[in-house]
C-alpha cells in the first residue's frame, strides 16, 4: 500500500526543483528520508546513467522502468546486489522469462491485469417465487 513504502516516479523527479540539474534523484530520496525515516524507499528510473546515480542514493529498490533486458542484466550487473531491482513497463507474459533471466529480483507485469481476457457471466432470472 502507499502506507507502507515510497514509490519516487518520474513526475515526481520533474517537481523536484532544484538548481543543480541532475541531483532531483538525490533530493527526493533525501527529502522522504528526512520525512519518513522508516519507510522504504523505491525510485523509479529510465535509463542506466540515472540508474547509476539512484544507486549512489542507496534506496531498498531501484524500478528499471521500459528497459530492455539486455539494460536490466546490465543493471544488474552494476548493481552487485547492493539494492533491489525491479523491472516495469512494456513488459508481456511473451517476454517475462527474458527479464527473469537478466537477473532482476522483482518483475512487473500490467498484461495481467489491464489486458486479461474476459468471462461474460450472466445471471438470468426465469421464475420469481
Amino acid at each position: 500500500g502507499l502506507f507502507d513504502a515510497i514509490l519516487i516516479k518520474d513526475n515526481h523527479l520533474a517537481a523536484v526543483h532544484s538548481s543543480e540539474h541532475g541531483r532531483e534523484i538525490e533530493i527526493a530520496i533525501s527529502r522522504c528520508r528526512y520525512e519518513f525515516p522508516r519507510l522504504s524507499v523505491e525510485v523509479e528510473v529510465d535509463s542506466l546513467p540515472q540508474f547509476e546515480v539512484a544507486l549512489s542514493c542507496q534506496p531498498e529498490i531501484i524500478l528499471l522502468d521500459n528497459m530492455s533486458p539486455e539494460q536490466c542484466k546490465e543493471a544488474v550487473r552494476i548493481n552487485e546486489g547492493r539494492v533491489l531491482l525491479e523491472a516495469s513497463g512494456g513488459i508481456t507474459l511473451d517476454t517475462v522469462r527474458s527479464y527473469a533471466q537478466a537477473g532482476v529480483d522483482f518483475i512487473a507485469v500490467g498484461a495481467i491485469t489491464h489486458s486479461a481476457p474476459i468471462l461474460d457471466i450472466c445471471l438470468d432470472i426465469s421464475e420469481v417465487i
